[in-house]
């Protein structure tokens, strides 16, 4: 029997089921918690989460470029990094660049290395000119007053330094251990699915002082299933 649900189109679940899974996603529990708790296949809500990280993606990759005071770091998920590999490679692990505005929101791209091309065609596109762009002393940043970013400044972290007056990248530091913590609880997460679970957490942190729940109901009323 197929249900009116404004939320996901032709779907076979009624408003009131759906709305219930979306709870307890807002809520991080597993697919096997909301099942036994709704009632509903784990399998079926393995797929309705799948495709709640698709709308959550699509709407991360629709934001305006940042602008103010802003944080650029890049980070590695994955098995534990061997010293010093950073750049080029970074052997197993999966490289991701994030670009925060202070007090607001993050930006984060998975990227195939952290060199100084990469690193500054993402900013190019993502942070607004006139910002002020706070960086650690990694040479991917080098230039960025070249290609029109005037207020770069840097701390470095490879002589202790780790705030200089107001820069710093502690924000942005602060979304990848949030990120991890919630990645952990996968205990692993496939590499092609990486993707969208990255992009959940950017979500949820950008609605961090919203009602998750209710920002999810506009967001699928907006975009149904």
């Amino acid at each position: 029997m197929i249900h009116k649900n404004r939320y996901f189109n032709r779907s076979k679940l009624s408003e009131a089921k759906f709305r219930q899974i979306v709870k307890h996603f807002a809520l991080d529990l597993t697919a096997t918690e909301c099942a036994a708790l709704s009632g509903i296949s784990v399998r079926s809500v393995n797929s309705i989460y799948l495709r709640m990280r698709v709308r959550m993606a699509q709407w991360c990759s629709q934001r305006s470029p940042l602008c103010g005071e802003l944080e650029a770091d890049e980070s590695y998920f994955g098995p534990r990094r061997v010293r010093g590999k950073r750049g080029r490679g970074a052997g197993n692990k999966t490289i991701v660049f994030g670009l925060l505005k202070r007090g607001d929101q993050v930006y984060t791209e998975i990227v195939p290395d952290a060199s100084k091309r990469t690193l500054q065609a993402i900013i190019r596109g993502k942070a607004d000119p006139l910002s002020v762009i706070n960086t650690d002393g990694w040479r991917g940043y080098d230039g960025l007053v070249d290609i029109g970013f005037g207020k770069h400044f840097r701390v470095n972290h490879g002589n202790n330094e780790f705030v200089k007056g107001s820069s710093h990248v502690n924000g942005i530091e602060s979304f990848w251990s949030f990120a991890k913590r919630r990645l952990a609880q996968f205990n692993g997460v496939a590499k092609h699915t990486f993707a969208l679970h990255l992009k959940e957490c950017e979500f949820r942190f950008n609605h961090r002082h919203q009602n998750l729940y209710l920002a999810m109901l506009k967001l699928l009323r907006d975009n149904p299933l």
